[in-house]
C-alpha cells in the first residue's frame, strides 16, 4: 500500500509536539505527529478517511485512514473542561469523509479566554503500525497544505484495529464509576495470568490491560462500549476472561450519570483566613475533634538527573521498588479491608510494566534510576490530571505517594512520620496514603487538606481509622499557623480556628458528653436492655465476619441481626460450595456464644457483582436482578447456601432472612426451596424464615407478607432510596437522602402495623438502626428488635434504658405529620423521654 499524505486540518502555525505545553502530546503518550496553533476555527479532514470516534465533549476527533492509520485531532489544550462549550459536530462516528471536509467548529474567542492553550495536536495514535518519514516545519499552512507523510511499518497492521492473528470482542463497561484505580489493577491481575498480549482500545487509544495505570489512564467511563484485543496462543480464552471481568461489574455495576460520579473539589487559591476564623470543606469522614494544628509538608526529594551506568541504575531501581513491595504487603497484611484493598491498588501500581518500561528507557538514555522514575510516574499522573474525570484525578494521590516511597527507597531515607503530640489536627496541602498509615493513630484527633476529594484514598482511610477529617477546605488553610487551637467539626465541614472562650467551651462541653455517654454506655453494655417501662427490646448487631461476630459480643450485641453472606459470594472467581460455606456460617455462630444469628441469603446485583454471575445487561441494575431475584435465578446457588446454613449447631441458633422481596410469591417459592432441602438432610424442627423489608412493595403488603414470613426485618438503606426515588450511590444527593424522612417513617409504620396483625416482631437492620436519633421513633413505630454497627451497639442500648413506650409512641405520632427529615430530627432533638 503507498503512503498516506496528511494534509493541514486547520489553517495555523505549525510547531513541533515537543513545544506543546502538556505533557501528554509533549512526550508523544498518545503518539507523534505535530501540531497548530490555529488562526481559523474550522477543524477538516486531513485524509480520506472513516469517523472511529467524536469525544463526548467535542473539542477531539479520531479518523481511521483506509491504510488502517488512526490520526486524533485535539483542539486546543485541557478543553475537555468545557464540556463541548463553544464546540459544534459536523459528523458522527462511523461516517466516511474526504480530505477538506468539515468535521468540527469552535469559538477561537470563547476558547482563547477559557482553554489552556489553543494549540491543535494532530498526532497518529498507532505508531506501531506506522511511522512519520516526513513532516511539514515551522510555517504557516493553509488548510489543505502538506502536513506530514506516513509509512506502515514492514507487515504491521494498525494498532487500534484487528490485526492478522489478534482477535477482539466490544464490551460494554457497566462499572458505576467507570475503570478506576481498582478495577484496573482487578484487570490487569487477569491479564498477567495469560501470556498473550491483551489490550484495551477506547476513544482514541489503547493500553496494555496488563498495565493498570495505562488502562486507568484511558478515562473509560459507565457505559463506554470498548474492544478487549488480544493475540498469542492463549487470546481467545485470555478475551474472554478479561470480557467477563468487567462485564461482571467487579461490585460496582449499578449505573450513575457520568456528571454526578463525584464531587467537584477546585484546587486551592491562595486566600486569607476568614475574619471569623471558620473554613469550610467537604466532609471525608465525620466526628468532633479538638486539638492543636500541626502542619505536614513534605521536602522536595532531590535526585539527580545524570546516571552512573545503566547497570547500575536498573539494579538500585529493582531494589528499591523490592523494599517498597516488601513494605506495601506488610502493611496490607496488617490492615483492615480499607486498608487492604487501598495497599492492593498500590501493590498493583508499583508492578506496573508500563511504568517500569517508561523508567528503564530512561535509564537506557543515561539517566538516574530516581530521575527516570520520577519521569515515568510524572507522565501518568499529568495525563490523569488532563481527563477532565475527578475520581481519576483524585487517583494520582496514589502515583504521587508511589513515586514518594521509590525515591525515598533509592536515596535511603527513612519515612518514619514524625512524632506527634496527642490531640494534633493535620493541616496539609494534600495528604497522601502513606503518611496517614505512617502516623499514630492515638495521636491523630483529626485532619483537614487544603485539596482532595470526598472519594480519595485517604478519606477512605480516615472513616476505617475512625479520623475526622474534611477536603478540599482550600488555600486558607495553609495560612493556619502550626499550634494554633482548632475545632474540627468534620459533620457540619466546618474548621474553627483560634476560636474564642464561648465556641472552645461549647465544643469541649460537647465532644465531653459525646464521650461521657460513650463510656457509660460501654460500662453498661452487657446489661438487659430494657425501656423505662419495662418493654424488652433486642440490639443485635450487624455483621459479616468472625471478627465482626466477636466485636459485636465486646460490644454486648444481644446476636445478629444481619449476616452479610457476600463477603464469600464477591471477589472471587467461583461461588464457594456448601463446605465452605458451612465452616464460615459455624465460626460466626460459634464466636456469638450461642445468641441469635439471622442470615440473609445471597445479596448480589445493582451495586454488588459476582463475576461468575453475569447478569444480563440492564439499563437499571437497582431495578433488576438483585437480592432474591438472582437466588431464584439461580436457584442451585441457593439451595447450596440454604443447605449450609441448615448444617450449623445447634439448629435453630440462625434464623434466616431473604432481601429485596417484592411480592409474596418469592417468598413462597423460598419457603418451598427450604422445606425440600429440610426433607433431603431429615429436619423435622422448626426453623425460621424472615423477609427484608426494602421495596415499597413489601412495606405495602407487610400485612400479606407477615401471614407467612416468621418476622420482617427493615432494610431502611434500599428502603430509602426506593420511596425517595434518588440513588444513594450519587454523591450529588447524599445530603437529600435520609431516612428519617416522613414518607420512609410512614413506610416502616405501614410495615409494623402489617405484622402486628399476624403478631410477627418487626426489626430493623439498615443505617436507621445506628442512628440514635430515630431510636425513640422506631420504638413508637413498633419496632422490637434493632441491628446496628457494632461500634454503637452499646450506645443504642443506652439509648433504649432511657425512653418510655408510651413517649415514644407520642413522638412517633408526631414525626409521621412532619414534612421534611429536618423537621422530624428537631423534634427527636427536642424530645424527652
Amino acid at each position: 500500500m503507498s503512503n498516506l499524505v496528511l494534509t493541514a486540518p486547520l489553517k495555523g502555525w505549525i510547531a513541533p509536539l515537543d513545544e506543546t505545553p502538556d505533557a501528554v502530546f509533549a512526550e508523544r503518550m498518545l503518539g507523534d505527529g505535530l501540531a497548530i496553533d490555529p488562526l481559523d476555527s474550522t477543524l477538516h479532514a486531513p485524509c480520506d478517511a472513516v469517523v472511529t470516534t467524536v469525544h463526548r465533549a467535542r473539542h477531539a476527533v479520531t479518523l481511521r485512514a483506509a491504510n488502517g492509520a488512526e490520526i486524533l485531532m485535539h483542539v486546543g489544550l485541557e478543553t475537555v473542561a468545557l464540556n463541548g462549550e463553544g464546540f459544534s459536530v459536523f459528523v458522527k462516528e462511523g461516517q466516511t469523509v474526504k480530505a477538506g471536509d468539515r468535521l468540527l467548529g469552535f469559538d477561537l474567542d470563547l476558547l482563547a479566554q477559557k482553554a489552556r492553550s489553543l494549540i491543535t495536536p494532530v498526532v497518529v495514535t498507532n505508531l506501531d503500525a506506522f511511522e512519520i518519514i516526513r513532516r511539514d516545519q515551522d510555517r504557516e499552512l493553509g488548510v489543505g497544505d502538506f502536513l506530514m507523510e506516513l509509512s506502515r511499518i514492514g507487515g504491521a497492521e494498525m494498532a487500534g484495529s484487528t490485526a492478522e492473528g489478534e482477535i477482539g470482542r466490544a464490551v460494554v463497561v457497566p462499572l458505576a464509576h467507570g475503570i478506576h484505580a481498582r478495577p484496573a489493577a482487578r484487570i490487569a491481575e487477569t491479564a498477567r495470568k495469560f501470556v498473550a498480549e491483551i489490550a484495551l482500545a477506547a476513544v482514541n487509544r489503547r493500553a496494555s490491560a496488563k498495565s493498570p495505570v495505562g488502562v486507568m489512564s484511558l478515562a473509560i467511563r459507565h457505559g463506554d462500549t470498548i474492544q478487549v484485543v488480544a493475540s498469542g496462543v492463549d487470546a481467545e480464552a485470555a478475551i474472554a476472561a478479561i470480557s467477563e471481568l468487567i462485564e461482571g461489574g467487579m461490585g460496582e455495576g449499578a449505573p450513575v450519570a457520568v456528571q454526578a460520579l463525584a464531587v467537584t473539589v477546585e484546587p486551592p487559591a491562595p486566600a486569607e483566613l476568614p475574619r471569623d476564623g471558620v473554613l469550610k470543606g467537604v466532609l471525608a469522614a465525620p466526628g468532633l475533634a479538638i486539638g492543636k494544628a500541626v502542619r505536614l509538608a513534605s521536602a522536595d526529594i532531590v535526585v539527580r538527573e545524570e546516571g552512573q551506568g545503566v547497570a547500575h541504575e536498573e539494579a538500585a531501581l529493582l531494589a528499591a521498588i523490592e523494599i517498597v513491595r516488601q513494605r506495601i504487603e506488610r502493611n496490607a497484611a496488617k490492615g483492615d479491608k480499607a486498608r487492604k484493598a487501598i495497599l492492593g491498588a498500590h501493590l498493583a501500581f508499583l508492578e506496573d510494566p508500563e511504568l517500569a518500561a517508561g523508567a528503564r528507557r530512561l535509564i537506557g538514555e543515561g539517566k538516574s534510576a530516581g530521575f527516570a522514575w520520577r519521569k515515568a510516574v510524572g507522565g501518568y499522573v499529568e495525563a490523569l490530571r488532563g481527563l477532565g474525570d475527578r475520581r481519576l484525578a483524585e487517583r494520582v494521590d496514589d502515583l504521587v505517594d508511589l513515586e514518594r516511597q521509590v525515591l525515598r527507597a533509592l536515596t535511603g531515607e527513612e519515612d518514619e512520620g514524625a512524632a506527634l503530640p496527642p490531640g494534633s489536627i493535620l493541616l496539609a496541602d494534600e495528604l497522601l496514603p502513606s503518611q496517614l498509615m505512617g502516623v499514630d493513630p492515638a495521636a491523630v484527633a483529626g485532619f483537614a487538606t487544603a485539596r482532595g476529594g470526598p472519594t480519595s484514598h485517604v478519606a477512605i482511610l480516615a472513616a476505617a481509622m475512625g479520623i475526622p477529617a474534611l477536603v478540599a477546605v482550600g488555600g486558607a488553610l495553609l495560612k493556619v499557623k502550626d499550634g494554633a487551637t482548632l475545632i474540627l467539626d468534620a459533620d457540619s465541614g466546618t474548621l474553627r480556628v483560634a476560636p474564642d472562650a464561648p465556641a472552645l467551651e461549647a465544643a469541649q462541653t460537647a465532644l465531653a458528653q459525646r464521650q461521657q455517654r460513650k463510656a457509660a454506655a460501654q460500662a453498661a453494655a452487657h446489661d438487659p436492655c430494657v425501656t423505662k417501662d419495662g418493654v424488652r427490646i433486642e440490639v443485635f448487631a450487624n455483621t459479616g465476619s468472625i471478627g465482626d461476630a466477636l466485636a459485636a459480643v465486646t460490644n454486648g450485641a444481644e446476636g445478629s441481626g444481619l449476616l452479610r453472606t457476600e463477603f464469600l459470594f464477591l471477589d472471587r472467581e467461583t461461588p464457594p460450595d456448601e463446605d465452605e460455606q458451612a465452616r464460615q456460617y459455624q465460626a460466626i455462630a460459634s464466636a456469638l456464644d450461642g445468641k441469635p444469628l439471622i442470615i440473609r441469603t445471597l445479596d448480589v446485583g445493582g451495586d454488588k457483582a459476582a463475576p461468575y454471575l453475569p447478569i444480563p445487561a440492564e439499563e437499571n441494575p437497582a431495578l433488576g436482578l438483585r437480592g432474591v431475584r438472582v437466588s431464584l435465578w439461580r436457584p442451585h446457588l441457593l439451595k447450596t447456601q440454604l443447605r449450609a446454613i441448615l448444617r450449623v449447631k445447634p439448629l435453630g441458633q440462625c434464623k434466616i432472612m431473604v432481601p429485596m422481596v417484592a411480592s409474596l410469591d418469592e417468598l413462597r417459592a423460598v419457603r418451598a426451596m427450604l422445606e425440600e432441602v429440610k426433607r433431603e438432610m431429615g429436619i423435622v424442627e422448626r426453623v425460621e424464615l424472615g423477609v427484608m423489608i426494602e421495596t415499597p412493595a413489601a412495606a405495602v403488603t407487610a400485612d400479606l407478607i407477615a401471614a407467612e414470613a416468621d418476622f420482617l426485618s427493615i432494610g431502611t438503606n434500599d428502603l430509602t432510596q426506593y420511596v425517595l426515588a434518588m440513588d444513594r450511590g450519587n454523591p450529588e444527593l447524599a445530603a437529600r437522602i435520609d431516612a428519617l424522612h416522613p414518607a420512609v417513617l410512614r413506610m416502616i409504620d405501614q410495615t409494623c402495623k402489617g405484622a402486628a396483625r399476624h403478631h410477627r416482631w418487626v426489626g430493623v437492620c439498615g443505617g436507621l438502626a445506628s442512628d440514635l436519633a430515630a431510636t425513640p421513633i422506631l420504638l413508637g413505630l413498633g419496632v422490637t428488635e434493632l441491628s446496628c454497627t457494632a461500634s454503637i451497639t452499646p450506645e443504642v442500648k443506652a439509648r433504649v434504658r432511657s425512653l418510655s413506650l408510651d413517649a415514644c409512641r407520642d413522638l412517633a405520632a408526631r414525626a409521621l405529620d412532619q414534612t421534611s427529615p429536618e423537621a422530624v430530627r428537631a423534634l427527636s432533638k427536642s424530645f424527652g423521654a
